[in-house]
C-alpha cells in the first residue's frame, strides 16, 4: 500500500517524508527519562496515531482536512505536558491548515493554533522558549502553505485554461480548414465533373475536342493538387508556429520569461517533423510549469547540417533525473525518427532534440 497519492509523489517527491525529521524531538523523549514502560508505550502510541493522519491527511481534499488537524491538535494538548517534543504536532497541524479551503479559513485555524499551544505551555509551565519557538514555526510554517495552496490553485487555473485555448484553437483550425478546402477545390471539381461530361459527350461526336477536354481536366487536376499541397504547407507551418506561440503564452502567463526563435521556412515541414516537434513543445512546457519552478525559459528550433534541432531550457530546479513517461513517450517518437533526445538537468532542465532532415523526408512522405 503507497502512503502518498500519486500527484503528491510526482509533485513534492520525498518532501512529505523529510519533514518527518521533526518527529525525532518526540521519539527521542524517553531517552532523557528513567525508563519507563509507561513513557514509551504511550510515546509509540502518539507516534503510530499522528503516522496514521499525517498520511491521511494527503489523501483529501479541502474541507476534510479539518479532521485531520484537529486530531493532530489533539495530540498535541495531550501529549506536549509530559513530552516537550510533541509541540511539534501543532505545527505539523499548521501545515496542513493552508490546504483547506479559504485563506480565511486557514488563518482563523492558525489562530487556534497558536492559542491551543500558548495555553498548554502557559498552564503547565513549561518553558518560555518551547512557547517561543513553537508560536513563530506554527505562523511561519502556516503562512507559507497558504502562499504554496494558492500558487497550487492558480497553476490548476492556469492548465484548465491552456486546456480551453487548446480546444478552442483545435475547433477554430479545424473550421478554418474546411473553408479553406471548400474554397480551393469546390469550384475546380465542379469544373472538372462539366468538362469529364462533356468530353464524354464529344467522345463518339468530336474525338478530337473531348482528347482537348480531358487535358484540360488534367491540367486542372494537376493546379488543385498543387493548391491543396500548398495549403497544407501553410497549415503545417503556421501549426507549429501556433504551438510555439501557445508555449510563449502560457509560460508568461505563469509569469516565466520567454526567449523563442524557430528558423524554419514552411517548405522544410512535413507532417512527422510537425507532429514530433509540437509534442515536445505541448510536453515540455507541461513539464516546466508543474515540476520546475522555474522564472526563463529559452526554445530554439534550428537546422545546421541536415540536422533539425530543437532546444528547450529553463533555469528551474532540474528535477533528481528521473524521466517520467511523457519523456519516455518523446524520446520513443524521436527515435522512429531515426532522431535522439537528450536531457540535462544540471542548473535546470534542457531538453535537446536532434533530428535528420532525411528521416523527416523519408516519413513525412508517405
Amino acid at each position: 500500500m503507497r502512503l502518498l497519492p500519486q500527484h503528491i509523489r510526482a509533485t513534492a517527491g520525498w518532501m512529505p517524508y523529510i519533514w518527518l525529521i521533526f518527529l525525532s524531538y518526540f521519539i527521542a523523549d524517553p531517552a532523557f527519562h528513567r525508563f519507563s514502560l509507561t513513557r514509551l508505550l504511550m510515546t509509540i502510541v502518539g507516534m503510530v496515531v499522528f503516522l496514521t493522519l499525517y498520511f491521511f491527511g494527503y489523501w483529501i481534499e479541502g474541507k476534510r482536512k479539518l479532521w485531520i488537524i484537529a486530531g493532530i491538535t489533539l495530540l498535541g494538548i495531550l501529549y506536549t505536558p509530559w513530552n516537550w517534543g510533541a509541540s511539534g504536532f501543532f505545527i505539523y497541524a499548521a501545515a496542513f491548515a493552508g490546504f483547506c479551503g479559504e485563506t480565511e479559513l486557514a488563518i482563523a485555524i492558525l489562530v487556534v493554533l497558536e492559542a491551543a499551544a500558548s495555553t498548554v505551555i502557559w498552564y503547565f509551565h513549561l518553558p518560555l522558549g518551547l512557547w517561543v519557538s513553537t508560536s513563530i514555526l506554527i505562523a511561519a510554517i502556516g503562512a507559507m502553505n497558504i502562499q504554496h495552496a494558492k500558487r497550487i490553485a492558480a497553476h490548476c487555473r492556469l492548465l484548465v485554461a491552456q486546456e480551453e485555448i487548446e480546444h478552442l484553437a483545435k475547433t477554430a483550425e479545424r473550421e478554418r480548414i474546411a473553408r479553406d478546402l471548400h474554397d480551393v477545390l469546390g469550384h475546380t471539381l465542379s469544373v472538372i465533373i462539366l468538362k469529364s461530361e462533356l468530353a464524354s459527350r464529344l467522345a463518339d461526336k468530336d474525338p478530337a475536342r473531348a482528347i482537348q477536354e480531358i487535358r484540360e481536366v488534367e491540367r486542372i487536376s494537376r493546379e488543385a493538387l498543387a493548391e491543396v499541397r500548398s495549403a497544407l504547407k501553410g497549415y503545417r507551418a503556421a501549426g507549429l508556429n501556433a504551438e510555439i506561440a501557445q508555449a510563449r503564452a502560457t509560460l508568461e502567463t505563469a509569469g516565466i520569461k520567454v526567449q523563442a526563435s524557430a528558423a524554419l521556412g514552411a517548405s522544410e515541414l512535413v507532417p512527422a517533423q510537425e507532429g514530433v516537434l509540437a509534442l515536445v513543445i505541448r510536453e515540455a512546457v507541461t513539464n516546466i510549469l508543474r515540476h520546475s519552478q522555474a522564472t526563463e525559459c529559452d526554445l530554439r528550433l534550428t537546422q545546421a547540417d541536415g540536422v533539425f534541432t530543437l532546444e528547450i531550457a529553463d533555469n528551474g530546479c532540474g528535477g533528481n533525473g528521473a524521466e517520467g513517461q511523457g519523456i519516455k513517450g518523446m524520446r520513443q517518437r524521436v527515435e522512429m525518427l531515426g532522431g535522439s533526445l537528450e536531457r540535462k538537468t544540471f542548473h535546470g532542465t534542457t531538453l535537446t532534440i536532434t533530428l535528420p532532415r532525411t528521416a523527416f523526408k523519408s516519413n513525412g512522405a508517405q
